[in-house]
């Protein structure tokens, strides 16, 4: 059903035809209930209870289909009405506490092939750009409901050590409504091992072949090496399963094409693991710009790294990770496309080979990315960064956007061992960002703004709810596959001495 929101308050004897008219055809009204909008109240069929302030608000989903996977109670700002429906058709969906109380603020009533949604959050506006109550009135609209009620099997390819990603993918879908872990893949038998010890009743192969020749799952998450990821996930999609690579997507923009071309011919799901999209301080980063809090961005740097030895595993082999930049390069080459909104036109990158020889991965790298428009953008990795730079450095027309690395340290005095230390990797804490915005005839002014709460399994419920329940992926794979092509315009640049190559 197409959402009709009504923003006219109050309505019109005239629109009146109109919302008939789209309800006749099918189609849903949402409406913001207030005391003097007779009409909104005889289409949603009910009446005003008790009425408060422009506040914030906590709403309560109801138990309900629609309600899978979101937040049961979330806040929301706007002046509110308390319902009471007066007509037997008119379903409450939720519901808000006032004074120790709770009454219904959301509702639902059928009329005739169509559905009036009624909220007692005045703001529309405040409630359709909600990330958990705009998914909700979406769904409701769409009277979107599960189209299975048995959870979807995920095998996991590379289950890998403990703490790795295939272990992560593991503990998501045993706690992601809608999934099950039903299968583990690793040529480790002690790592299938550790999968059944881990997560119990669990499927273990020693081959994807063998995994495909069964139908343990209907969706394989790759948590391979990135050398792997393109012919893994090529041989899982032409078994007619969805598929879930882990970053990067693959090394080349021509398997990347591949690779989306396969999916959307077959009818498949196939999605990346961007899994920093919900870092808590980049969706604050995000929240900023999105609102407009420093303008028009025309600049975006981030960084990562410091003064060390690079680590000993794979990640640090060119043959097998792809090279350097395809690490971190990753994550943050996708922010910046997200923060941007578009991929860039021209990729540059200089490198640097200077103190640790024992890696085929170089020390240090710098993408630059130039947008037709002048936009730019910089990625920065280094091994030999003795002072880190800012994580992320974001220009806009009327302000800036900076935030630092800070220490992670869980170091502790033990009885019997006494000091134990506990610093963990740099990248893992959130980082607080400061705001600096400049106003005529006063100057700069400045403010903290603090990462968001943490969103939980917001890749894996994404996941899910797109099986379920037909929602667009969080991840497009073409947003992916514009990651790899700068990723490997960057590789194929730095290899010829920062060559600027054109996308």
């Amino acid at each position: 059903m197409s959402l009709l929101p009504v923003h006219t308050r109050p309505i019109g004897p005239e629109q009146v035809r109109d919302l008939k008219s789209h309800l006749d055809a099918g189609g849903t009204v949402l409406v913001a209930i207030t005391p003097d909008d007779p009409i909104a109240l005889e289409l949603a069929g009910v009446a005003i209870a008790d009425h408060g302030p422009e506040t914030e608000w906590f709403v309560t989903l109801t138990d309900r289909p629609e309600a899978s996977r979101l937040t049961g109670e979330v806040p929301v700002c706007g002046p509110l009405a308390v319902l009471r429906p007066v007509n037997d058709d008119v379903e409450v969906v939720a519901t808000t506490s006032v004074r120790f109380a709770h009454g219904p603020t959301m509702t639902v009533r059928r009329c005739g092939p169509g559905r009036v949604i009624a909220s007692g959050i005045g703001d529309l506006g405040a409630v359709l750009n909600h990330p958990v109550l705009g998914t909700y009135i979406n769904r409701l609209a769409a009277a979107a409901t599960p189209n299975r009620t048995d959870d979807i099997g995920v095998a996991v390819v590379g289950y890998g050590p403990f703490g790795g990603m295939g272990y992560l993918h593991s503990l998501a879908c045993t706690e992601t409504d809608g999934l099950r872990l039903a299968a583990a893949v690793d040529t480790s038998a002690d790592r299938l091992e550790a999968a059944r010890h881990d997560f119990g009743d669990v499927a273990t192969f020693t081959s994807v072949d063998d995994l495909l020749a069964s139908d343990a799952a209907e969706v394989v998450i790759i948590a391979t090496p990135p050398v792997l990821h393109a012919d893994l996930a090529r041989a899982c999609l032409d078994q007619g399963r969805h598929v879930v690579v882990e970053k990067p997507m693959c090394l080349t923009a021509t398997d990347a094409d591949d690779l989306v071309r396969r999916a959307a011919s077959a009818g498949l799901a196939l999605s990346v693991h961007q899994s920093r999209r919900w870092d808590t301080d980049y969706l604050a980063l995000r929240r900023a710009v999105e609102t407009g809090m420093i303008g028009e961005v025309f600049n975006i740097e981030t960084f990562v790294g410091g003064f060390e030895h690079p680590c000993r595993a794979w990640h640090s082999e060119e043959s097998v990770s792809g090279g350097a930049v395809y690490d971190w390069g990753s994550h943050h080459i996708d922010w910046i496309l997200r923060l941007h909104g578009s991929a860039p036109e021209r990729v540059s990158c200089t490198t640097h080979t200077r103190v640790w020889h024992d890696s085929t991965n170089v020390d240090q790298l710098e993408v630059k990315m130039m947008w037709s428009d002048g936009r730019e953008a910089a990625f920065r990795q280094s091994d030999l960064a003795a002072i880190r730079r800012p994580k992320f450095y974001v220009q806009g027309t009327e302000g800036t956007i900076d935030g630092h690395y800070q220490p992670l340290d869980a170091s502790r005095l033990e009885p019997g061992r006494g000091y134990l230390s506990g610093v963990h990797h740099h990248a893992e804490r959130p980082v607080d960002l400061r705001l600096a915005r400049y106003e005529s005839d006063w100057g700069l002014i400045e403010s903290n703004i603090p990462p968001v709460p943490h969103p939980g399994w917001g890749f894996h419920r994404n996941l899910a709810d797109h099986l379920l329940l037909g929602e667009p992926l969080a991840v497009d794979p073409r947003e992916s596959r514009d990651v790899v092509r700068v990723l490997e315009a960057a590789h194929r640049s730095g290899a010829a001495g920062g060559a600027v190559i054109t996308l």
